[in-house]
């Protein structure tokens, strides 16, 4: 594969590097250089407020959304100038950071199966970063199996045809500032769990949603509880055919783990940065054989990552859909993630026990990265998820043995009871 630019690509590149040195808010430079996985470091002003207007900015300049259809709110451009534009964006991506579920997931879920009135009036500003999206899939007790949630939306008794939505979401990123949800109910249990399921979305200041903040080991609260009562939603507002709930949540999860896998920061430039400088045994650690050996491996990862997310862009350059293999990028960078934060709090040793960016080394980017890791690996799939898929549907090898696969729902034995 040729990685150089095409005139046409090193046109744009030059156009978008322009653009972003005429209009970056460099005032925030030395914040988002603090960045960690998942914050952009902003505490002089309201994070939301400059990541959103950073996002208007450049849907101003033309730089929203490239992909997207123009009359959508995007730019109609194709994958490779998406790629260029996080390349040239640098440390400004980490105000775009808040908008990646609903650009990377919802975004494109809405624009493959809504209709033609909602995509034209809810994607515009969407992609201006005048709202948030969310993803409403998780559930406390589906646990890592999305087919057997139990959240319920049932018909209206009025004859409206509106849906009345009961149950409970759980590990909502960004549903206590999001406008609108991407929301997956069971509408039918006596069919298979795959095909009792309905897609909707809905309005989060709809009345009947609470969202209650997660408190997380990082002392931040990123992620959610979500809880329905009795919230009514339209029937207009459904994606899909009552039942079709699974093929459109396909498309939501093969775009999340694309946008999950291709963008994951793996901490390694930060890591080789500090090896740099840090004294080990009263020399640059980089000097340490063993040290060394460590950074070799962990730049083995990265640069696979790098180039497995350029295969993906490759087929998205051909027309087409994001497929199973992105599985492979967010397995591997989240397990890298978490072991290099390890290793990098070792090199450190006992200021590595410190959490508080005034006192620590390297602003506590490091530690910030660990307690953020392991949610960062069930995040968009567990694990162990992952490896199903990638052996299932990458590889050929046999499923896995589910006996449950084609039973009613409501014939699923739980905690020694039916529903």
């Amino acid at each position: 594969m040729d990685f150089s630019d095409t005139p046409t690509e090193a046109d744009f590149r030059r156009r978008a590097r322009e653009w972003i040195d005429a209009n970056a808010p460099s005032h925030l430079d030395a914040e988002l250089l603090k960045a960690s996985f998942g914050h952009s470091g902003v505490t002089s002003e309201d994070p939301i407020l400059a990541s959103k207007a950073w996002q208007k900015k450049k849907s101003e300049g033309g730089f929203a959304c490239l992909q997207w259809p123009k009359e959508y709110g995007g730019a109609g451009l194709g994958p490779i100038e998406r790629v260029i534009w996080n390349q040239e964006e640098g440390i400004y991506i980490a105000l775009s950071r808040l908008f990646n579920i609903g650009h990377g997931m919802c975004g494109p879920t809405m624009i493959a199966w809504a209709n033609e009135d909602h995509k034209r009036r809810l994607l515009p500003p969407l992609a201006s970063g005048e709202q948030i999206w969310c993803q409403l899939f998780s559930e406390p007790t589906a646990g890592s199996d999305l087919a057997g949630l139990r959240t319920k939306a049932e018909r209206a008794p009025d004859g409206t045809g509106d849906w009345i939505v009961n149950g409970q979401k759980v590990w909502t990123s960004g549903a206590h500032y999001a406008d609108y949800g991407l929301l997956l109910t069971r509408t039918d249990s006596t069919v298979a769990k795959h095909k009792g399921l309905t897609m909707f979305f809905v309005d989060m200041r709809s009345a009947g949603i609470e969202v209650r903040p997660i408190k997380q080991v990082s002392g931040k609260s990123d992620f959610n509880e979500v809880y329905f009562t009795d919230v009514r939603i339209p029937d207009t507002q459904r994606l899909g055919a009552v039942g079709q709930g699974w093929e459109v949540s396909l498309t939501t999860l093969m775009n999340e783990r694309l946008s999950i896998g291709s963008g994951m920061p793996t901490g390694f430039p930060e890591l080789f940065s500090y090896c740099m400088s840090a004294q080990l045994d009263g020399r640059p650690a980089i000097d340490n054989p063993m040290v060394r050996a460590r950074l070799a491996n962990f730049a083995t990862r990265a640069n696979g990552l790098k180039y497995t997310a350029m295969r993906s862009i490759t087929a998205l350059s051909k027309g087409q859909l994001p497929g199973p293999e992105n599985s492979i990028g967010k397995l591997v960078a989240g397990t890298t993630m978490q072991e290099l934060a390890m290793f990098a709090l070792d090199l450190q040793g006992p200021t590595g026990l410190v959490t508080d960016a005034d006192e620590t080394v390297s602003d506590g980017r490091f530690q910030a990265m660990l307690m953020r890791s392991p949610g960062t690996r069930i995040e968009g799939g567990t694990d162990e998820i992952l490896r199903n898929i990638i052996a299932e549907r990458v590889l050929g090898l046999p499923s896995e043995i589910r006996v449950d696969k084609s039973i009613p729902f409501c014939e699923i034995p739980t905690s020694g009871r039916r529903s």
